[in-house]
């Protein structure tokens, strides 16, 4: 089984670079940006109260979360292993996390945490609100998801760290640069089965 978390803040390229990583390793990327806007679309009581969060660029209560998060591990396609986008983003989250996996029978095997300069994150997500018209990109709220992630999820690493688990990648640069970068931690982590091009 393969269980890795992509960790970095808003911006950095997680959602680009999960699906090449999930792909190498065999398993699903699963992303709670995406679980999320998914419950608001389809109209459920877990998305109408993330709704109101995500708009301000608040993290969702952990409850809703991990409600959500729950629900989702424990569909068909995430039995082999899963890649976690988003989640854990606190504490709590990641005790919840240690809870699941050890009722599961399997361990957490990497955290990948793509590093970008909080200026550049601000850049590219102003970019993107302007490409996507995304109503919880405005600069004010982006600044405020950047604190809040400093402020939650930065501690995760240092935990992480201490496991042994934390797997560094600078995450500036051209898409196809930080590629290759993820793709070398995909490698020495032996999660392809088979050789990556370029390798």
């Amino acid at each position: 089984m393969t269980t890795v978390v992509l960790m970095g803040p808003p911006g950095a390229g997680k959602g680009t670079h999960a699906d090449m990583l999930a792909e190498q390793a065999a398993v699903p990327a699963i992303s709670t940006g995406d679980i999320f806007r998914a419950q608001v679309a389809a109209g459920t009581d877990l998305g109408r109260r993330a709704q109101q969060y995500l708009d301000s660029g608040a993290y969702v209560p952990d409850d809703v979360t991990i409600a959500m998060v729950r629900e989702r591990l424990a569909e068909d396609d995430a039995r082999p292993g899963f890649l976690l986008d988003g989640y854990p983003r606190t504490l709590e989250q990641a005790a919840v996390l240690d809870e699941l996996l050890t009722t599961q029978e399997r361990r957490l095997d990497a955290v990948v945490v793509l590093r970008v300069d909080q200026e550049v994150l601000v850049r590219r997500l102003l970019r993107r609100a302007e490409i996507e018209h995304r109503s919880d990109d405005t600069e004010d709220v982006i600044r405020r998801r950047l604190k809040v992630y400093a402020d939650h999820t930065v501690p995760l690493i240092e935990l992480y760290g201490d496991r042994g688990l934390v797997h560094e990648v600078d995450g500036d640069g051209e898409v196809a640069e930080v590629r290759q970068r993820v793709l070398q931690v995909a490698y020495r982590l032996t999660l392809a089965e088979r050789p990556i091009p370029g390798l």
